[in-house]
């Protein structure tokens, strides 16, 4: 899974991937405004496998990863300008964006727009986005139209079916609504996932705060489907992220922080791509799989090999709360706590399960 760092010049975006991956990536105080992408895969902080792990003994631990691609070169106007190929393809094959907003004041660091206010600087990029889609939906409408006209009775059957659906697009568009807030079938949803429609990507928006944290800095208004937001001062993050472990907790107990906010964001990183970890543990390791919220015992068997999958006979299951708090697997199953599911048991996030399978 792959989430685009997107925002304004200026707003701090390759400070938070420094936060974020431990990264040491310059800054300049001043943005290039050039196209440049820098990507790196991030471990995703769960608790449950440093317990796991202890309580089974295991030789490794492995944790879901997350990526994250830093994109430069978002500005005010690119919808009107449209976008190079490599540009557009680095947006477009992303799962979802972390949009950083500054709210940071700096004379040393000019903002683009003149002042200061995230609330406009979400608008303007969401802005770009809508417009972008719509040239994309209308040029899609243009094409379909023509064809259906020149193969009439011939046309094929898929073509029929997605000029609805694009004119349903368009007429979202037209009301300025991005498209992750419109109501979609799975069906559709497959329709047009090979078009990288900009506005349909889930988004989770970072507040970049200064040193002085404003209460009316952390808040902005996004009441969008598949959304979220969450505020961070990207600059102090991305300094602790260059200390040792034991510098860095020496330093958050001085301070009374319990949780670096660049954890928090991983996280919901994570969760916004409406995914999940099942857990697997044993001697040998024990490791967090991804797989989408609503998966299958069966589909969950896929995510760790095809063979477990075509060979599927049961999954042992124990939730994870009810393994911690019997203490071990054994004393799990003697209390009832363990399950035998079919492949159709909807996995549950932090299961602990076994597959059985043949061959």
């Amino acid at each position: 899974m792959r989430l685009g760092i997107i925002g304004l010049p200026n707003c701090g975006k390759t400070t938070l991937f420094n936060a974020l991956t431990r990264g040491n990536l310059p800054t300049s105080p001043v943005s290039s405004g050039q196209f440049e992408v820098n990507t790196a895969v991030v471990e995703v902080p769960d608790p449950r496998l440093d317990v796991l792990t202890a309580m089974y003994q295991s030789k490794k631990t492995v944790r879901a990863t997350i990526t994250y691609t830093d994109i430069g070169g978002l500005d005010k106007g690119i919808g009107t300008g449209g976008l190079s190929g490599p540009f557009r393809n680095a947006l477009q094959q992303v799962d979802g964006f972390v949009h950083v907003l500054r709210a940071f004041r700096s004379d040393a660091v000019p903002h683009p727009l003149g002042s200061v206010d995230p609330q406009r600087d979400l608008e303007v990029i969401d802005g770009e986005f809508l417009l972008l889609d719509l040239v994309g939906v209308e040029n899609r409408l243009e094409k379909l139209q023509h064809e259906l006209r020149v193969k009439g009775k011939r046309a094929d059957q898929a073509l029929i079916d997605q000029l609805p659906l694009m004119e349903k697009l368009k007429a979202q568009l037209d009301q300025g609504q991005p498209l992750r807030n419109l109501e979609l079938s799975e069906e559709e949803v497959k329709q047009i996932g090979g078009f990288g429609f900009l506005t349909i990507k889930p988004v989770l928006i970072v507040i970049n705060l200064g040193d002085e944290v404003r209460e009316e800095d952390c808040q902005v208004r996004y009441n969008y489907r598949h959304a979220q937001h969450v505020a961070i001062q990207a600059a102090l993050e991305a300094e602790l992220a260059q200390l040792s472990p034991e510098d860095a907790a020496v330093f958050m107990e001085e301070y009374g922080v319990k949780e670096l906010s660049a954890q928090k964001v991983i996280r919901l990183s994570y969760h916004l791509l409406n995914i999940h970890s099942f857990l697997t543990a044993g001697e040998k390791e024990t490791r967090a799989w991804t797989i989408p919220v609503g998966a299958s015992a069966w589909q969950a068997a896929g995510a760790i090999h095809s063979d477990i999958q075509q060979g599927f006979i049961r999954a042992e299951v124990i939730a994870y709360h009810d393994l911690v708090e019997a203490g071990s697997e054994k004393a799990a199953k003697a209390a009832g706590k363990y399950r035998l599911e079919s492949k159709d048991y909807v996995v549950q996030d932090g299961d602990v399960i076994v597959f059985r399978h043949s061959g």
